[in-house]
């Protein structure tokens, strides 16, 4: 099920906005702003009352911890790696060169001939095809519009400009 309770409320606030941006209420906003401040008359500071005094407490002493002594520990031998012989490899027999059969000198071949074509007599020349007559279509008169009446507006008051007062910086 759909949840507006949400949009109800931004609904709400959206009409009381509205309802105070239009009407009446915006020349009373202006007044609000044409208003001076009250003065307000200054507060004496407060004075916190005399904290009593703490006496310092002596930093506790740790008792000393008697030394341990470690057990030596014995040096262990350094390990010898065993070598290993390097393998000995087979010597290769050097194989012969293949030979390659001797191939047969190649016959130039003749260059191939072209057949003679035979002389193609010239062709004669064709009449250019006319196109026949079409009628004159006759051309429509452009209407004419009637001319509108010229309508003046009236002329808009200029207004002077709003000063709203400073607001001094605290």
């Amino acid at each position: 099920m759909a949840n507006y309770h949400r949009f109800v409320h931004i609904l709400g606030l959206f009409v009381l906005a509205l309802s105070l941006m239009i009407g009446e209420n915006s020349v009373e906003a202006r007044q609000l702003l044409e208003l001076a401040l009250p003065e307000v008359p200054e507060l004496p500071k407060p004075e916190l009352p005399h904290l009593p005094d703490i006496p310092s407490l002596p930093k506790p002493e740790l008792p000393s911890l008697p030394k341990v002594e470690l057990p030596s520990v014995p040096e262990l031998p350094k390990p010898e790696l065993p070598t290993i012989p390097k393998p000995e490899l087979p010597e290769v027999p050097e194989l012969p060169k293949p030979e390659l059969p001797h191939l047969p000198d190649i016959v130039s071949l003749p260059k191939p001939e072209l057949p003679e074509v035979p002389e193609v007599p010239e062709v004669p020349e064709l009449p250019k095809p006319e196109l026949p007559h079409l009628h004159d279509i006759p051309s429509l008169p452009k209407p004419e519009l009637p001319s509108l009446p010229k309508v003046e507006l009236p002329s808009v008051p200029k207004l002077p400009k709003p000063e709203l007062p400073t607001i001094p910086k605290p």
